[in-house]
């Protein structure tokens, strides 16, 4: 498994003190788009409904959901999903390719990861302490879709989700977990005592933060095209030094990608059309920056 270099956040402080990520939203990466995984397990149900409910059936996204459900019964979750959205909702058989505006939601008594863009079923654990779909799934997911994932916990008891969370966050993705709204919260909680998640929201403001930033698509593809044809941009070398002025951090060992997808989000196109050196940006300071704690570079073993 690799290692990514570099993989870290921009914060930026909000006018209540409040520390917000600018995650990054770049919608598509070879064709495909952006993917979340929600986990849920107890009180999911409702959760997952007020979360479709509230999410526009055109964001371009990708949505795979990963609930616990009992091996022996037959699901409806398909269906029920279906009532609260115009999407397709289909529960997954053989290996579909992950569409965008479509909802895909794992069977009874298997386990799901994806990879080159297709979700594949696993037979169950029959090891009750080993089956964690949520964890498998999110961490296939990280190393499918690096900075192009979004990772989602609700309700639910227990930790399941944490490790694979941690892991979309380490590969530059985005994090969200239920807030105080979850019926059961032992999953929510477990997540967000590792420090990794980026969004603590009920599930209608989850929905609204994830269309926000699918809305950036074009915004950043934009700026990104506009980059690399003109005269007018500063060096990637001027960049920086204004973050270490700015922050007292060196975004160096950060891709250039992802400090100019990041860039974009928080100043907009004049972070790099007619920028001069008698135009600075605002930076924020570094207090409360998750970037000013950097990460460890990690490697991630396989499971046996």
């Amino acid at each position: 498994m690799r290692a990514r270099k570099g993989k870290k956040r921009i914060s930026v402080e909000t006018a209540s003190g409040d520390t917000q990520v600018a995650a990054s939203a770049d919608m598509s990466d070879n064709g495909a788009p952006v993917i979340v995984g929600i986990g849920a397990s107890a009180g999911g149900i409702q959760a997952l409904t007020q979360f479709f409910r509230a999410l526009p059936s055109d964001s371009g996204v990708g949505f795979v959901v990963i609930q616990h459900l009992a091996p022996e019964r037959e699901s409806i979750l398909a269906q029920i999903l279906a009532r609260d959205t115009s999407m397709p909702v289909i529960e997954v058989k053989d290996a579909p390719r992950v569409e965008p505006n479509h909802v895909y939601v794992i069977p009874p008594n298997r386990g799901m990861t994806i990879a080159a863009g297709h979700l594949r079923l696993l037979p169950r654990s029959q090891s009750r302490l080993a089956h964690r779909p949520i964890d498998s799934f999110f961490r296939s997911l990280a190393t499918e879709r690096h900075d192009h994932a979004i990772a989602v916990i609700l309700s639910g008891t227990g930790s399941d989700g944490t490790l694979g969370l941690q892991e979309v966050k380490a590969e530059g993705g985005v994090t969200f977990a239920q807030d105080i709204t979850a019926e059961h919260d032992g999953m929510p909680k477990s997540a967000i005592a590792t420090g990794s998640v980026d969004f603590i929201l009920p599930p209608e403001g989850m929905a609204t933060e994830i269309a926000r930033i699918a809305s950036q698509h074009g915004l950043l593809s934009a700026s990104d095209a506009g980059l690399k044809n003109s005269d007018e941009q500063p060096s990637h070398e001027a960049i920086l030094q204004l973050l270490r002025d700015g922050t007292g951090i060196d975004f160096a060992n950060y891709r250039t990608g992802t400090v100019i997808r990041r860039c974009s989000r928080l100043y907009g196109r004049r972070c790099f059309r007619g920028w001069s050196k008698d135009d600075p940006l605002t930076i924020p300071s570094a207090s409360g920056c998750s970037a000013a704690r950097p990460e460890r570079r990690r490697t991630r073993s396989r499971s046996p």
